[in-house]
């Protein structure tokens, strides 16, 4: 039986015209972020499964490549659970690894630490449209940072990239975790409902205002909640300041530094920016991981329709390896996303080299191939992209490929130089 020469389900091969695209991208993630201070890092694929599984990744948890233990430790016979079998895990993204980091070498990095990472996670999630179950992440976090300083960088910086690799009129949706939660408090839903109501909530843009009425009092709610919760949504809209208007109708279960706080915010980063974007407030913003504390944003593209990227706060989640808590935050690029978006709308790599191709026959002499080889080393020298290769039998249709890898100059040298 022949082997399979596809690859697996919701992972995919990368043909060179996307790797070009891909290392540009990357070029200009990287030098961009580094004018913003950050420094790159690097972490294991492989975290423990119990810093995976830690109730801090949301719906991303039940999506785990989880790996078996190795060797004498995998004892198929005489175990009686999934803790007996499995002991490490395919990251799923990358804050939970940073974290993990970050406690292990806090006392080597500096305060505030500003990480640069890119790498790729694994989710054993449905492929689709921009979505696989092996891609490319690009995180910048910075941690130790308490102030909405670490918020206005990340936006910027992240912003600042997207209008680099051509981007603009995309969106930057902003919300806060204790904002969702003062909504939820003010319309009488009980505490531990809350995640559940922002699960609906979450839904909006798909189902709409009557939807999240229906889903939420066909979970039971109580109606007199759920008219409370929906009427605020409705107010925002009639609204010239849906922020300000949300404060006022919170009142003290809405601490008013915290409203002060995101304001400052926006207006910092609309008042600095270098790209073009809108940046709004969106109170309907959730974001699926738990382990968010405050600020939450997004981004937003048209073409995609739909996120292609996001982040927020996340201040208790070091403590959770450390027993001491430290202010973070981060903002992740959907890489993917952005790769997809500027392939098809046929993005070419800017200043790129030019590029020559030898076309050798056959048969060239010894003393001839060192002579075409050493040209080629002074023509690499001089910044040109040179390739040398055999000559094929269908010279025609080997000029062709070359043509769509970009080599548009070609020369040939031959066994008999008066070819």
């Amino acid at each position: 039986m022949a082997l399979s020469k596809k690859p697996v389900t919701g992972m995919k091969d990368i043909l060179p015209a996307e790797m070009q695209i891909r290392d540009y991208v990357i070029g200009v993630i990287k030098e961009t972020y580094g004018r913003f201070g950050f420094t790159s890092i690097e972490t294991p694929c492989v975290e423990s499964i119990e810093n995976l599984s830690n109730k801090q990744g949301g719906e991303n948890e039940k999506l785990i490549f989880k790996i078996l233990k190795r060797g004498e430790k995998l004892k198929l016979e005489t175990a009686e659970s999934e803790k007996d079998l499995v002991d490490g895990g395919l990251r799923y993204d990358l804050t939970v690894p940073l974290v993990r980091y970050y406690s292990n070498h806090a006392n080597e990095l500096p305060t505030p630490f500003k990480a640069l990472q890119m790498g790729n996670v694994w989710r054993a999630d449905r492929p689709q449209r921009g979505r696989y179950r092996q891609f490319m992440q690009c995180d910048i976090d910075i941690l130790g940072e308490p102030s909405n300083l670490a918020e206005i960088e990340l936006i910027l910086a992240t912003t600042t990239t997207l209008g680099r690799l051509g981007f603009k009129d995309f969106q930057i949706r902003i919300n806060e975790r204790r904002i969702l939660k003062a909504m939820a408090a003010y319309s009488g839903f009980p505490e531990e409902a809350y995640d559940n109501v922002f699960i609906t909530l979450d839904k909006m843009d798909k189902i709409g205002l009557d939807g999240v009425e229906a889903e939420l009092l066909e979970s039971g709610y109580a109606g007199e909640s759920v008219e409370k919760y929906l009427s605020l949504f409705k107010g925002m809209e009639g609204a010239s300041d849906a922020l300000s208007y949300l404060a006022d109708t919170l009142g003290d279960y809405l601490d008013e530094e915290i409203r002060i706080n995101l304001q400052e915010i926006m207006d910092s980063v609309r008042a600095t920016k270098a790209s073009q974007f809108e940046l709004v407030f969106d109170p309907t913003l959730v974001r699926g991981m738990s382990y968010y504390t405050g600020t939450i944003f997004e981004v937003a593209m048209p073409q995609f329709g739909g996120s292609c990227g996001g982040g927020g706060r996340y201040d208790k989640m070091v403590g959770k390896f450390t027993g001491n808590d430290v202010p973070a935050c981060g903002f992740s690029i959907g890489f993917e996303r952005i790769i997809l978006l500027l392939m098809e709308s046929g993005f070419q790599v800017p200043s790129q080299p030019e590029k020559v191709a030898y076309l050798l026959e056959k048969g060239l002499p010894g003393e001839e191939l060192c002579r075409v080889i050493a040209k080629a080393g002074e023509a690499r020298s001089e910044g040109k992209q040179v390739l040398v290769v055999r000559m094929n039998k269908n010279k025609k249709f080997q000029k062709e490929q070359l043509n769509k890898d970009g080599y548009m100059e070609f020369e040939e040298f031959y066994k008999n130089p008066l070819k």
